[in-house]
């Protein structure tokens, strides 16, 4: 049987760890509240970090290797390779390129692609391939009618109202990912102005230039004129 000192004493030492645990207790929802907000700032840095490693992840290498294996922009990776720039588009980035397909450079006046991938043309090549990059890895969510810069210098000019328009060129397959950047595939070869004239271009074999043809016989000086046989001047 537990004495009346006793039992004075353990009341007391229950009722100080009763008000102590309620101190406890209404402590517990700030800490508690400061550790769910360090978790759900954990957990969104971690996640925004696996949504990047995936999309890098789904990328099948950088913009060149693509380029190379995709079998659809062989001309394409023949220009870089003449222009000197596999080695700056397969680098860190991020590029945004606007490729266009093998059908795109064979639209071009015939013998434009063979001119312009000859040593002495190698500066026009550039200005036109970086006219198709833009800094930054750009997908089609981020475009907005207007422009964007381009590597060339000259600003690219961009047409959402029917489709993605960028210069001349339709976006025919966008966000396509890479490791160093995005490709978005278009049907047209874009020319910086004042770069390339479809003037400027190789004239098809057996055609002659304006100054190389034949004139009509009324428009030739005498002396070139076909005299007919027998015939004195």
């Amino acid at each position: 049987m537990v004495n009346q000192t006793g039992a004075n004493w353990l009341g007391r030492s229950l009722t100080l760890l009763g008000v102590a645990g309620a101190s406890v207790l209404l402590n517990l929802p700030a800490a508690a509240e400061s550790a769910l907000e360090g978790s759900i700032e954990n957990s969104a840095i971690e996640t925004i970090a696996e949504t990047k490693s995936e999309e890098t992840a789904s990328a099948s290498g950088t913009i060149v290797d693509i380029a190379a294996a995709s079998g659809s922009f062989d001309t394409l990776v023949a220009a870089l390779e003449a222009a000197g720039l596999v080695e700056t588009l397969a680098g860190e980035g991020p590029f945004t390129v606007f490729a266009p397909t093998d059908e795109a450079f064979a639209a071009l006046p015939p013998g434009t692609v063979e001119e312009l991938l000859k040593p002495e043309n190698q500066d026009v090549l550039i200005e036109i391939l970086t006219y198709h990059v833009v800094p930054g890895s750009v997908m089609s969510t981020d475009l907005e009618s207007g422009s964007i810069p381009s590597l060339q210098g000259e600003a690219l000019a961009v047409d959402l109202s029917n489709g993605v328009m960028v210069g001349d060129a339709m976006v025919i397959e966008a966000d396509i990912p890479a490791t160093n950047g995005t490709i978005h595939v278009i049907d047209t070869v874009m020319l910086p102005e004042g770069v390339l004239s479809v003037e400027e271009a190789p004239m098809p074999d057996g055609m002659m230039m304006p100054e190389e043809m034949m004139m009509p016989e009324e428009m030739m000086e005498p002396d070139e004129m076909m005299m007919p046989e027998g015939s004195t001047r």
